[in-house]
């Protein structure tokens, strides 16, 4: 992984788990599930982020560098399982 990306995708952990905490503490504290829920579509979009992230640094590193080393059916079936489970 490279070290931007590494970085980028801690800060953004960080900040899901400080939302995520903040859920609980809205669920401990029978707040108002409207409110909970759009904290949770939050959580959802970061988390989405953090994907987009990770997959093109990968993209980027892992699969030229398979691609560059003979692995083209390993790489595409790799990112073909990938895109199923992104689509469950």
């Amino acid at each position: 992984m490279l070290p931007d990306v590494k970085t980028e995708a801690l800060k953004r952990l960080n900040y899901i788990e400080g939302h995520l905490s903040g859920i609980r503490k809205m669920v401990e504290g029978d707040q108002y599930c409207v409110d909970i829920l759009k904290q949770t579509y939050a959580v959802r979009r970061a988390i989405e982020k953090l994907e987009g992230l990770l997959l093109d640094g990968h993209l980027h590193t892992c699969v030229v560098e398979g691609i560059k080393g003979g692995r083209e059916e390993a790489v595409v079936e790799e990112l073909k399982s990938l895109y199923v489970l992104a689509n469950k």
